[in-house]
Formats: C-alpha cells, sequence, structure tokens
C-alpha cells in the first residue's frame, strides 16, 4: 500500500520531468461538460451560464487525513475528489470542475499517480457526472498532500447557506451517519502492529471483514445530487457532514441563531457513533414544516426556539466530532 511500488525500474516523479509525469496523468483524468480552455494553458476557463459559481477547496495530507499503509492511490483520488464535491453540493450547487494540487516524494512512482487520476475519474464518474479535472500542480515533498479546489453550478438558485434554519423547521440528513467513524476505529484496534502504527500487511484481511465501514472512510460515496434537489425543495440551510452530526448540527444551530434538537431514536443502532463520528461527508439540511423530504433525506430532529444543540430535548455539551487539530494522532483521523 506504500507509494514506493514493487517495481524498482518504475520511473518516479524525481526522474521524471513534470511535463512527462503531467503527460501520463492528464489522459486518465476525468473531462469537464464545463471546460471552454482546459489542462495545457496557464488557466482554465470555464462556462458560468448561471452567471455566479460556487468555489470550495480542500487538504489531504498524509497522517492527520489518510495513512497510506490502508489507503491505495484510487481510494485517495476519489476521496480527494469526494470530500470536495460534498462542499459543493452542500451550497445547492452542481460540481462542474475540480484543480487539483499534489506534493508527492521524488520516490513515488509516476504509475502511482495515474492511479490517483483514475480515483478522481471513478469518484466524479459515479458521484457528479459531467465533472472534472481542469488543471492542478504537480510538485515534490516529504509529506505526501492533496489540495483540491471545486467549483459548481447553481443553476438559478438561491445558495443555501448555514444560517438560514428557523424554529419549525424539520431536520434531515441524507447519507451515511457514522460508518466512516466505525471504519476508523476497526482499522485502529485491528490493522495496526503492536506499536499501534497502521499495518498494510493486516489491512487487507481487517476491510475483507469489515466492507462497509471500512469502504466509508477510504472511499465515502456522498449523496452529492442530494443537495440541488435540497435546495429545489426549499431547504433553509444545509452543510456537508464532514465533521460529525453533533458537531455540525451545533455550527448551523450557532449561524442560525436557534437551538437544534436531534432525536437519537432515529439515528440506527449506534446512535452515540452516529452522533460524534466524523467524515461520512453526507448532507445535513433543515426544511420548512411540512416539506416532502427529496431524494434520500430523512428526519432526524427539529429546530426550536433558543441556542445550541439538543439530543432528545437535552442540551448536549459534548465536542464530539473529527477535529484534525486536535486528533490526528489516531483517535479519530
Amino acid at each position: 500500500m506504500g507509494i514506493s511500488g514493487s517495481d524498482a525500474s518504475a520511473i518516479t516523479l524525481g526522474q521524471a520531468s513534470e511535463r512527462e509525469a503531467l503527460r501520463r496523468i492528464f489522459p486518465r483524468l476525468p473531462q469537464s461538460s464545463a471546460t471552454l480552455v482546459g489542462p495545457g494553458d496557464d488557466a482554465a476557463v470555464l462556462a458560468a451560464p448561471d452567471g455566479r459559481f460556487v468555489v470550495t477547496t480542500d487538504m489531504m495530507v498524509h497522517g492527520p487525513d489518510f495513512r497510506l499503509a490502508w489507503s491505495g492511490p484510487v481510494d485517495l483520488g476519489w476521496k480527494a475528489a469526494a470530500t470536495n464535491l460534498s462542499d459543493v453540493a452542500a451550497m445547492g450547487a452542481v460540481p462542474t470542475a475540480l484543480v487539483v494540487a499534489i506534493a508527492a516524494p521524488p520516490e513515488t512512482p509516476v504509475a502511482w499517480l495515474e492511479g490517483v487520476a483514475d480515483g478522481f475519474r471513478e469518484a466524479c464518474a459515479e458521484l457528479a457526472p459531467g465533472c472534472g479535472v481542469v488543471g492542478g500542480d504537480l510538485s515534490v515533498s516529504a509529506t505526501l498532500t492533496f489540495a483540491v479546489t471545486a467549483f459548481g453550478d447553481l443553476e438559478g438558485r438561491t445558495p443555501v447557506l448555514r444560517s438560514g434554519a428557523r424554529p419549525g423547521d424539520i431536520v434531515a440528513v441524507s447519507g451515511a451517519l457514522g460508518q466512516a467513524a466505525a471504519g476508523l476505529r476497526v482499522l485502529f484496534a485491528e490493522a495496526v502492529h503492536a506499536s499501534g502504527e497502521p499495518d498494510a500487511d493486516r489491512f487487507a484481511s481487517v476491510a475483507a471483514a469489515h466492507p462497509d465501514t471500512v469502504g466509508a472512510q477510504l472511499r465515502p460515496r456522498p449523496p452529492i445530487a442530494d443537495g440541488p434537489r435540497a435546495a429545489a425543495s426549499g431547504a433553509t440551510a444545509m452543510l456537508d457532514l464532514s465533521d460529525g452530526l453533533a458537531l455540525d448540527a451545533r455550527r448551523v444551530a450557532e449561524a442560525s441563531g436557534v437551538a437544534i434538537d436531534l432525536d437519537t431514536s432515529t439515528l440506527g443502532p449506534d446512535a452515540a457513533t452516529a452522533l460524534r463520528g466524523g467524515e461520512d461527508h453526507g448532507l445535513f439540511a433543515a426544511f420548512p414544516p411540512g416539506t416532502e423530504l427529496p431524494g434520500g433525506f430523512r428526519r432526524v430532529g427539529v429546530v426550536r426556539e433558543g441556542q445550541g444543540l439538543l439530543v432528545d430535548g437535552v442540551p448536549f455539551g459534548e465536542r464530539g466530532g473529527w477535529d484534525p487539530y486536535l486528533e490526528w494522532d489516531g483517535g479519530q483521523g
């Protein structure tokens, strides 16, 4: 699972020129239907029929965000795409394009980066057809790092912010809750050396034994199409559930100046993990009372007068969620 590869004769980043590496990678990347000028110039040019565009950026760094003992190149390309696509969808927009910058150790085989490109292509094809990679940068660094910027088209809709939830609104989510955290818990419990460091040799059997939860951690499948559906259905507030239901619901409550009351009976058999576990990349939204919930959205609570987060009507004081600044050493990410 490491980036050195098994073929000692493979061309590495340190041996290939940037031009040669990009020549091999570009054909594998997904194409964007919004592209007017694509990779090869100083900048891309994208169509923006709405006259506005949504833009977001995110980083993935080896250590805090992923471990090479567990994540292959296709996994990493997929996750880097998915985590940005979900932020675009959370604004009610349709993802149109990605710009990708990668800094990798010089001994990284170019063929390994081709696998990353395949991950981007597969994620866009499944999660956001028509979205593609329109440019980026490639460099060398001791620490493998991905920086992705995503663009989206609002298609005439008003962007859905975190700050619009109102008392009486229905609180709903789309996508899995707690599965990615459960997968990470399994990996740190079973796919590690005695010292607690990730163990590539143990990973395959662990992943095979827990395909749903480990898969949710390594290749999240956010419900991208449900973002625009929620906006079209009148969602008053929305955000990407990247840091855990409790933490992200509190963010909406604070931005909107309301209280959000979550109902644990709707959160499945492991409500604690559903509340506290991060990195699912589902969608959290508030809808006016009486709204027929679109797509895969399901009710998990209600917006009330007041402030902060309630769980079953009781103030929830725990921090919860995924914070890479505090937990990158293995507890959650």
